[in-house]
């Protein structure tokens, strides 16, 4: 394979990749509303002469380049949370900007960017005739955002679609990424009696009852215990309500939402029953439980499933893994930097609860993503585009000399 043609082809196709992410970042795609940019991509793909096109009942694009044996998958979510405030940003969310060095606007790191490499890789897979033994499926994937890897879940589950391998173009700091925490969303409730606020000590405030509980919480975290692979679990408060007939009136439930991260010695149901010992728990007879995922996407199809996602981690001794690291070394004479994301991403379905290898690797810097004024280097949309170029052939060549070496 030749590694300088491929960077001279991610390099020469670099205008109609930037051009085609300021494309799809002008097209509003929140959870449940990505209908429109869907559309935009597949064309793209049509443009691109991918073999087959698809979208699912969920409304996920798969497209699919090539007709080997080998199906490997390459996965960008064209979801993005909204914008905030927008008093904040100093250029439209959706107009976006350019420079020479920036792109910007909503999504262009988390995670059209990774979408854009993809689509002008497999323009170099073709025009470079690099097609092998494999088909390559590129997946653009819906509702990531509240409802991480359900679309992949979906995909595996009732699409019937299972790949061998799976890239994830999540934005990596130019780092590949090889696991990742697990997550839960957790609700804890109190329940207290009503009466008027003139007369408090009549009822019982479950906002008070849920006062220790809120501490525990935060003492709990300071006790969380690192696994030496994915690091140290964690918990948090992430929104409070009460209810209450009236606002002249005594709260008669009040919940807390908790944003649980596991490591790799962590299962749902410990953390559950960590959280249920707390003494301030059973003291406020507080109820736990695991919230569902029930919204429907922009199709109107509803896949509910438990807030539960597995934490994933691949050695770099797999053939997936080592496919990555090899066209990272090939392409830019460079070591990389292998390590596990903190955030969390579509592979909780495709390796948490699959067993699918995957392997991080995507344009973009985490520090710019749920965050006013998103940009994206030039660069890193061109170097991914030439990784995504080299990898479903390098991982037929990792895969059959680890086949020959188990033999």
């Amino acid at each position: 394979m030749d590694f300088e043609q491929i960077l001279a082809h991610a390099n020469a196709n670099k205008a109609e990749l930037f051009s085609f992410l300021r494309d799809i970042v002008a097209i509003e795609s929140f959870d449940g509303n990505e209908g429109a940019v869907i559309q935009r991509i597949r064309q793209e793909m049509e443009k691109i002469g991918f073999d087959r096109i698809e979208i699912d009942p969920m409304g996920n694009l798969l497209g699919y380049l090539g007709h080997g044996r080998h199906l490997i998958a390459m996965d960008a979510h064209i979801d993005t949370v909204t914008y905030g405030d927008k008093s904040n940003w100093t250029f439209d969310p959706f107009l976006g900007m350019e420079n020479e060095e920036l792109i910007g606007g909503l999504g262009a790191t988390d995670q059209k960017g990774g979408m854009a490499s993809m689509i002008y890789a497999a323009k170099i897979i073709r025009d470079l005739q690099l097609e092998d033994d494999y088909t390559l499926l590129v997946t653009g994937t819906v509702m990531e955002e509240n409802g991480d890897g359900l679309c992949w879940q979906y995909i595996i589950e009732q699409d019937g679609v299972r790949p061998e391998f799976a890239l994830l173009t999540e934005p990596s700091d130019g780092c590949i990424r090889q696991g990742q925490r697990g997550r839960m969303e957790i609700m804890v409730r109190t329940q207290g009696v009503s009466c008027h606020g003139s007369t408090p000590y009549l009822g019982s405030n479950a906002v008070y009852r849920m006062a220790p509980v809120i501490a525990a919480v935060e003492r709990l975290n300071e006790q969380m215990t690192d696994d030496g692979v994915l690091g140290k679990g964690s918990i948090t408060i992430s929104e409070i309500s009460s209810t209450s007939p009236s606002r002249c009136a005594v709260a008669d439930s009040c919940t807390v939402s908790l944003d649980r991260r596991l490591n790799a010695r962590e299962t749902p149901e410990s953390a559950l029953a960590q959280l249920r010992a707390l003494p301030e728990i059973v003291q406020a007879q507080a109820t736990v439980e695991l919230y569902r995922f029930e919204q429907p996407s922009y199709t109107g199809l509803v896949y509910s499933s438990e807030k539960y996602y597995p934490s994933w981690i691949i050695q770099q001794s797999e053939p997936a893994c080592q496919s990555v690291i090899t066209a990272f070394r090939s392409l830019f004479n460079e070591e990389p930097v292998v390590s596990p994301w903190q955030f969390s991403t579509n592979g909780v379905a495709i390796m948490g609860r699959h067993q699918i290898p995957c392997v991080g690797f995507g344009p973009g810097r985490v520090q710019y993503a749920h965050c006013p004024n998103e940009i994206t280097y030039k660069n890193d949309l061109v170097r991914c585009c030439a990784m995504y170029a080299s990898i479903p052939s390098l991982y037929l060549a990792h895969l059959s000399k680890d086949r020959q070496r188990v033999e």
